[in-house]
């Protein structure tokens, strides 16, 4: 066996893999099974392989590696939501973040996916499951949208942010809206509010229907009425909308729960508009704790939900699933926390 401390090798251009196998004195396929750590290999030779890969300073070639273990190492995260919207609201940052710092260390490769306006999501669908990625973490979900359930039929592992409303076998994680929004409706009660507004979120989104839920939930058990209900997109400008709205049809409301933050800087926005003092004249709380809850006047207070955390939890367990590792919760339920600023 040639000592690979002690070879000389001249080459010109890349180290390949027979050049590995000579340095290394073994053959080409156990050059190849140690790279992808596959067993059948002794410590010597194992060793010897590892020695000539560091002296020659060979880099596997990902693309030919790929055929033989059927894994690309890269992962999507799959935003079901136009880049416009994507790009303007602090939590698909957030999430982003977090996704990033739980593939750190893996070796893996992130491929950031978008809706197109003109897409039904029928070639995303196609793209994802060709073999372009070992698995998918799909936020932001409409409706029923099939993706997460089609891909998961299709083989692809897959983990959603948010509960999925398609049903299906899908793992997700998700924060505790519920229990999010009915410690807002309690703070707003306890505070000496009487009329309570909110300004929900999509009626076709669970994070929707979920914080409504729990608004209504706390607001109902304090015997006051819960008929001052407009749903709106997680937008400045929707939430400035529906906050209008909400005025118009209730304009002795003294307090309002947006669904989101980005929601409740709209609202504030409406408010100052009409020469309605926060909070004075209408308390405000929204949901996220984003960075817009403090760079807002007033500050927000608001129900923090540990976005970057969701999207560690998601990224650890889709990376526990392409593992192999068993067995795994179906579904992951992170905490919330009222943080009371100056606006309620």
């Amino acid at each position: 066996m040639i000592d690979p401390g002690n070879a000389t090798v001249e080459h010109r251009g890349a180290p390949t893999l027979e050049e590995v196998a000579r340095v290394a004195g073994v053959s080409r396929s156990t050059v190849s099974r140690v790279i992808n750590n596959s067993p059948g290999v002794s410590v010597r030779s194992r060793q010897a392989v590892t020695r000539a890969i560091e002296s020659l300073g060979y880099v596997p070639n990902e693309a030919a590696r790929s055929l033989v273990t059927r894994r690309t190492n890269s992962v999507a995260l799959v935003v079901s939501e136009p880049g416009e919207r994507v790009f303007s609201d602090p939590f698909f940052a957030g999430v982003l973040r977090g996704v990033h710092a739980g593939l750190s260390g893996s070796n893996r490769q992130l491929v950031l996916t978008m809706l197109a306006e003109d897409d039904d999501g029928a070639r995303l669908e196609k793209y994802l499951s060709s073999g372009h990625v070992d698995g998918a973490l799909v936020v932001s979900m409409h409706g029923n949208d099939p993706l997460p359930k089609r891909l998961a039929e299709a083989g692809l592992p897959v983990v959603a942010g948010g509960r999925p409303l398609s049903g299906g076998d899908v793992p997700y994680v998700d924060a505790d809206n519920f229990t999010g929004a009915l410690a807002a409706a309690r703070h707003l009660v306890a505070t000496g509010r009487r009329r309570i507004g909110t300004l929900a979120g999509p009626a076709d989104m669970a994070v929707g229907i979920d914080r409504l839920a729990g608004w209504r939930r706390g607001v109902s058990e304090a015997k006051l009425a819960t008929d001052a209900v407009v749903h709106s997109d997680f937008t400045v400008d929707a939430g400035a909308a529906a906050m209008a709205e909400l005025l118009d049809r209730h304009p002795d409301l003294d307090a309002v729960f947006a669904a989101a933050d980005i929601i409740a800087v709209g609202a504030l926005r409406e408010l100052a508009a009409r020469g309605r003092v926060v909070p004075d004249d209408v308390a405000v709380v929204g949901f996220d704790d984003s960075v817009l809850a403090t760079t807002v006047t007033p500050a927000l207070t608001t129900v923090r939900q540990p976005v970057e955390e969701l999207g560690r939890t998601m990224t650890w367990r889709l990376l526990a699933q392409l593992a192999g590792e068993e067995p795994l919760p179906p579904s992951i339920l992170l905490p919330t926390e009222l943080v009371v600023r100056s606006s309620a």
